[in-house]
């Protein structure tokens, strides 16, 4: 059975069905952001770590 859930981005509280983990301070704290506030993020920053992808669908 496949379950449906959703999850709210850290940065600008919108409902999402898929996060990405990430970190953007070296000592910061993991942070589940949506596809539009990631693609803002500088992953050119020494300090980006990226810890995975977060979906609504599960097995």
């Amino acid at each position: 059975m496949t379950r449906i859930r959703t999850k709210t981005c850290d940065r600008c509280q919108q409902l999402s069905d898929v996060l990405y983990r990430v970190r953007v301070e070296r000592d910061g704290a993991w942070q589940f952001v949506c596809d539009r506030c990631w693609q803002t993020i500088d992953r050119t920053n020494l300090d980006y770590s990226y810890g995975g992808t977060w979906k609504a669908r599960k097995r």
